[in-house]
């Protein structure tokens, strides 16, 4: 087991360069699917936010998808672009508590996304093994959303 953990840091280190590792590799955000809400007084700061994520500025879209949980920490929309921005700016850690969230949330409808996303952020935190045993459970699930990405990390991280 140490072996294959010591060869999952250095082909982590070998498969990237500062601008290409394989958490950069895998991480895609979550695509908008709220779209073209109408505005209004109530949604501004989420359509504000979203404005950024879309444009790819991931902390300010954090930043402001914050601000909408703390007004409304139910709101699991808002809390998994927060979690896809977070890992996007390289917080895992955090996304993750949001993901957890959101896991526990009565039918959040996140289901799919929640299980590939802590996935990656295991992989983005270092945490091979539990991105791998992860992404191994997805890669075993037919009817799973991130099924394919789930596959290629697992033969990524098993390769020596």
């Amino acid at each position: 087991m140490r072996w294959f953990l010591i060869t999952l840091v250095l082909l982590a280190e070998a498969c990237g360069s500062s601008d290409r590792t394989l958490c950069v590799q895998f991480y895609k955000p979550y695509p908008d699917i709220v779209g073209q809400r109408v505005r209004t007084t109530q949604n501004a700061t989420f359509l504000d936010a979203m404005a950024l994520y879309n444009a790819g500025d991931l902390a300010g879209a954090a930043a402001g998808l914050q601000q909408v949980i703390d007004k409304d920490p139910g709101d699991n929309m808002a809390r998994m672009y927060l979690a896809s921005s977070l890992l996007g700016i390289g917080e895992p850690y955090k996304a993750e508590m949001h993901l957890d969230f959101l896991e526990r949330a009565r039918n959040s409808g996140f289901k799919d996304q929640t299980e590939w996303y802590n996935a990656l952020c295991w992989l983005c935190s270092g945490q091979y093994e539990r991105s791998v045993k992860q992404a191994s459970i997805i890669a075993d699930r037919p009817s799973h959303t991130y099924r394919n990405e789930a596959q290629d990390l697992v033969k990524i991280l098993t390769a020596h």
